[in-house]
C-alpha cells in the first residue's frame, strides 16, 4: 500500500476524536467558570468526597508540606484502587463473566446520570434562579438518565446521539472531578498518566492484558469507549466493508456430457454493508463457477457474480490455446488480489476509539485551569490537543493500543505552571503598564 502523508491518512479520524474532546473541555469550563465559584467554595472550606481523597482532606490552614504529602498519599491510594478494578475487570472478562460486565456498566451510567447529573442540574438551577418545581425536575432528570443509558449500549440508536451522550458522561464527571482541592487534582493527574503508560505498555499491563485477550477474542470491551466512526468512506459514499475473501472450493466436474459449460452454486455469502453508520444491512453475493469441459487440466474459470452491481470479475482462468489471454487473466489476478490486500489494511469500520477515562482527566485539568484565569485555559487547551494530536500520529505508525494520558497531560501541566509563573505576570504587567508588545 501507497503510503502518503501521515495526516492525510488519519486526518478525518483525527478531528472525529479531537472535537468531541474539544467540546467536553469546553463545556466543563463553562460550567466551573459560571456555576462553581472558586472563591466561594474556598471561603466556605467546603470539599467533596471522592475515591480521589479518601485519606487526606485539603484545607487552606495546612502548610505546603502537609497539602503535597496528603496530596501524594490520595494520588496512590486511588492509583491502587484503580489497578485493583481494572485486574478484576480482567478476571471477569477471562472468565468470561461478560454479562455481569455489562449489566455494572449500565448501572455506573445510570448512576452517574442520575445522582452526579442530578447535582450539577440542581447547581445550574440555582445559579441561574430557573422557576421549575420537583416533580418536573424528577420527571426530566428519571427521562434524561433512561435515555441516556439507553442511548449508550443500544445498537439502534443513532450514532450521533450515543457520541452526544458519552460527551455528556465525560462532562458530568470531569465537573464532578474539578471541585477537588488543587494539590490534590495536579498530583492525582500527574498519577494517571504514569499508570496509564505503565498499564498500557508494560508487560502484564491491566490494560494491556485486557486489550490482547479482546483482540484475541474478537471481541468488544463491555466498556465506555468513544468511537470516531467516520459516516462517509473516502470515496464519498458509505464505506462498505466488501471483503469477500474466497478461502477454500472444491470444484467438481458435472456429470451431464451434453453441456459444456456447467455452473456450479457454492455458496451465499451474507456481507455486512455500511457499518460506519452503526446499522448492518445484508448483501446477498453469489459465487458461480463456470467449469469448462475443455479445460479441466487448468481448473476452469471461477467468477464472482455480485447480485448488487452485476458485474463479474475473474479470479482465476485459463486457456492452453491463447498465451495472451492467460497473461491477461494473471495480471488482473495480481491486481485484484494487491486490491484485497489494500482493503484488508485500509478498512476500520470503527474509526479511532478513545477511552472515557481520556474524556475526564482532560477536562479535569482544563476545568481546574479555569478557576485561576482564562489564559491558563488556553495554554492547557492547546497544549492537550497538540499531546493528542502527537498520540494519534504515533498511533498510525505503531499499529497498537497506546495510552493517551501521558504526552496531554505532561503538556498540559507543564504549560499550566509556566503560564501562572510566568507568562501571565508578564502579561498582566505588560497590560497594566500600557506597553506594547
Amino acid at each position: 500500500m501507497e503510503s502518503g502523508s501521515i495526516l492525510e491518512t488519519i486526518g478525518h479520524e483525527i478531528i472525529g476524536v479531537m472535537a468531541p474532546v474539544s467540546i467536553c473541555m469546553l463545556l466543563v469550563v463553562l460550567l466551573v467558570y459560571t456555576v462553581y465559584n472558586p472563591s466561594a467554595t474556598a471561603a466556605a472550606g467546603t470539599t467533596i468526597r471522592s475515591a480521589a481523597n479518601l485519606v487526606y482532606l485539603e484545607s487552606p490552614t495546612d502548610s505546603t508540606v502537609q497539602k503535597l504529602e496528603g496530596a501524594i498519599l490520595n494520588a496512590f491510594v486511588f492509583v491502587v484502587l484503580i489497578t485493583l478494578v481494572t485486574f478484576l475487570m480482567f478476571l471477569l472478562y477471562y472468565y468470561r463473566f461478560n454479562n455481569f460486565l455489562i449489566y455494572y456498566t449500565r448501572f455506573s451510567v445510570f448512576t452517574i446520570l442520575s445522582a452526579m447529573g442530578s447535582s450539577i442540574l440542581i447547581s445550574i438551577i440555582q445559579r441561574f434562579n430557573i422557576p421549575i418545581d420537583a416533580i418536573t425536575f424528577y420527571i426530566l432528570l428519571f427521562n434524561f438518565t433512561v435515555l441516556g443509558t439507553i442511548s449508550v449500549f443500544s445498537n439502534g440508536i443513532p450514532i450521533i446521539l450515543k457520541q452526544s451522550t458519552m460527551v455528556g458522561l465525560g462532562v458530568t464527571v470531569a465537573a464532578w472531578f474539578s471541585r477537588l482541592p488543587e494539590w490534590t487534582t495536579w498530583v492525582v493527574l500527574v498519577a494517571l498518566a504514569l499508570y496509564d503508560l505503565a498499564a498500557v505498555l508494560a508487560p502484564g499491563g491491566p490494560l494491556k492484558l485486557l486489550v490482547e485477550l479482546a483482540s484475541s477474542r474478537e471481541e468488544e470491551l463491555p466498556a465506555l469507549v468513544y468511537e470516531s466512526r467516520p459516516n462517509v468512506g473516502r470515496n464519498g459514499g458509505a464505506r462498505e466493508s466488501s471483503l469477500g475473501i474466497l478461502v477454500s472450493a472444491g470444484i467438481g466436474m458435472s456429470s451431464d456430457t451434453n453441456n459444456n459449460n456447467g455452473s456450479v452454486e457454492l455458496q451465499e455469502l451474507l456481507r455486512n454493508v455500511d457499518r460506519s453508520n452503526g446499522t448492518e444491512i445484508q448483501e446477498r453475493e453469489q459465487l458461480m463457477i463456470a467449469v469448462d469441459q475443455s479445460g479441466r487440466s487448468n481448473g476452469g474459470e471461477i467468477e464472482e457474480v455480485r447480485e448488487d452491481a452485476g458485474e463479474t470479475s475473474p479470479l482465476m482462468g485459463g486457456d492452453d490455446s491463447n498465451g495472451s489471454s492467460s497473461c491477461n487473466d494473471d495480471n488482473r489476478l495480481s491486481q485484484r488480489n494487491e486490491r484485497v490486500g489494500i482493503e484488508i489494511e485500509e478498512i476500520d469500520p470503527r474509526g479511532i476509539k478513545l477511552g472515557m477515562g481520556d474524556f475526564i482527566f482532560y477536562s479535569v485539568l482544563v476545568g481546574r485551569a479555569a478557576m485561576y484565569d482564562l489564559m491558563t485555559v488556553y495554554a492547557c487547551y492547546l497544549a492537550i490537543i497538540s499531546g493528542l494530536g502527537c498520540t494519534l500520529i504515533l498511533l498510525s505508525v505503531c499499529r497498537h493500543a497506546l495510552p493517551a494520558l501521558p504526552i496531554s497531560i505532561t503538556l498540559g501541566v507543564i504549560f499550566y505552571f509556566l503560564t501562572r509563573l510566568f507568562m501571565e505576570p508578564f502579561v498582566v504587567g505588560a497590560s497594566t503598564n500600557l506597553m506594547m508588545f
